[in-house]
């Protein structure tokens, strides 16, 4: 049986309530209006792509969505060489347990709390790595349909871009959900230098996640940005 302070296990439960329903409630405040980065770019993107579907060259489109790869593959990349220095931190053995715990800073009481703790920051990195190629994957399919999205303009279907949409939407969600794992990893990284701190990391996270999404000037503007795109398609852009 796991033995851990009330405290190890009060901060534990704030962070996976903050990790697992930070999407739920950025979702839930979306709803109530106000601006929102993720929200407001929904219709930025399928506004994208419609114009994309009406121009007879989309090699500017393809340019655009390979650096979205790009910039995916090198967060995945840097995802994947973390967690294999988690890893080798938390396989090192007893020897690693003593060179850290040694630290002032540190405060871990036991090996087994050691290993949870950095067995946190592991699965909180692999489930961002697990966005990240799913991001990827997704952002592939979008290339193949630009691909096969025709260059006559005139002949064009407008559900090219719509479709072409739906399926940019989602893979750049998934992005930026890896790109959300490095935030919690680093409040749980938190967690070896107390549960105060580990507490204080997560909400500070959060904080810093929903002023980002919904204060920030990027956030205003973005949502000045979708109001000027409904104003001038309609309210489905």
């Amino acid at each position: 049986m796991i033995d851990l302070d009330p405290r190890d296990i009060a901060a534990l439960s704030v962070f996976a309530v903050c990790w697992l329903f930070y999407q739920p409630l950025l979702s839930f405040f979306s709803r109530r209006g106000g601006p929102a980065i993720n929200t407001d770019l929904n219709v930025v993107r399928a506004a994208w792509m419609r114009n994309m579907a009406r121009r007879e060259s989309h090699f500017l489109d393809g340019q655009l969505l390979g650096h979205a790869l790009n910039s995916a593959s090198f967060f995945a990349s840097s995802n994947l060489i973390l967690i294999a220095a988690a890893a080798g931190v938390l396989f090192g053995g007893q020897a690693t347990f003593r060179n850290v715990s040694s630290l002032v800073v540190v405060k871990t009481t036991s090996r087994m709390l050691f290993d949870m703790q950095v067995g946190l920051i592991l699965v909180t990195l692999a489930r961002g790595l697990l966005d990240f190629i799913w991001g990827i994957r997704q952002l592939n399919y979008v290339l193949a349909a630009l691909g096969a999205t025709p260059e006559d303009t005139k002949g064009n279907d407008p559900a090219f871009g719509e479709i072409a949409g739906r399926l940019l939407n989602p893979a750049l969600h998934s992005v930026n959900s890896g790109v959300r794992g490095y935030y919690f990893a680093l409040a749980a990284a938190a967690w070896l230098f107390g549960p105060w701190t580990f507490i204080a990391a997560t909400l500070g996270a959060v904080s810093l996640l929903m002023w980002r999404q919904r204060r920030s000037p990027a956030a205003k503007a973005i949502a000045d940005l979708r109001a000027l795109l409904e104003r001038t398609n309609g309210p489905s852009a």
